[in-house]
């Protein structure tokens, strides 16, 4: 098995801790939210409210399951419109109450079921990118697994993007590339190359700003995180609103 086909499967791997996982480890007294006021809630996307090293911070991930039973309830990752709404809607209490954010990324993409696109699939994810550019608190995204598509960037837009050294983030799957490009899913590893999705690769063309290690026992991994996690909201909370949006701006503006 090739370096890029390993980092693949560890992205994919049904074993790896899940949102829900990093906010109950992450957080203090982690309550979790639901709902996005407008039509129910989705379990492809979790939100809540918790202590990170004593400061309230919202948390929002996309949720994967961890058997055919989980990963039924939650569509396998892979938000509906609602889900997007519900993550916005947790962001923007966020800001009211000026509790940083933290986004938590693992999919394959958003549904492109007939449903999720009646009920404005595209929209809803075009209003998370718009409105988190201009959400005035710290936000810092995290890609624990897969970062596909528009729907793992529909969080994505943040002061600070980071990623597990064994995730992978693309503008979509090696599967779906090769099925593009060559009409032959066959050649997904060959296009992985070509699209330089691992962390490491993403760190040194500017995409993403850290990588986190994996190396280590599960808490060890989970500690050090936290504490880079507090280290970088105290830097970010000391600079004014005004400076957090405009960065963020310049940020994405780079590409």
């Amino acid at each position: 098995m090739t370096e890029i086909a390993k980092i693949i499967r560890q992205a994919r791997d049904q074993a790896r801790l899940t949102s829900l996982d990093y906010a109950r480890l992450l957080l203090d007294d982690f309550m979790e939210l639901h709902g996005d006021r407008q039509f129910r809630d989705d379990g492809a996307v979790i939100g809540g409210l918790g202590l990170l090293g004593g400061m309230p911070v919202t948390v929002v991930g996309i949720q994967k399951g961890k058997s055919l039973q989980d990963n039924l309830k939650r569509n396998f990752g892979q938000p509906h419109p609602e889900g997007y709404r519900k993550a916005l809607r947790l962001m923007q209490q966020a800001e009211k109450f000026c509790r940083p954010i933290l986004t938590l990324i693992n999919t394959a993409g958003a549904y492109p079921g007939i449903g999720a696109e009646e009920r404005g699939q595209g929209e809803a994810i075009a209003r998370n990118l718009m409105e988190m550019s201009d959400l005035k608190v710290p936000i810092i995204a995290l890609i624990i697994g897969e970062g596909g598509s528009g729907g793992a960037l529909a969080l994505a837009v943040a002061d600070r993007v980071w990623m597990l050294e064994n995730a992978i983030y693309a503008v979509l799957s090696p599967e779906g590339f090769a099925s593009i490009l060559w009409k032959d899913a066959s050649r997904a590893m060959e296009a992985a190359k070509l699209m330089k999705i691992t962390s490491y690769e993403l760190l040194e063309m500017g995409v993403i700003d850290k990588v986190i290690s994996e190396k280590g026992s599960q808490t060890e991994v989970v500690e050090g995180l936290k504490e880079e996690l507090i280290a970088s909201f105290a830097e970010l909370q000391s600079r004014s609103r005004e400076q957090l949006v405009a960065e963020r701006y310049e940020r994405f503006r780079k590409y």
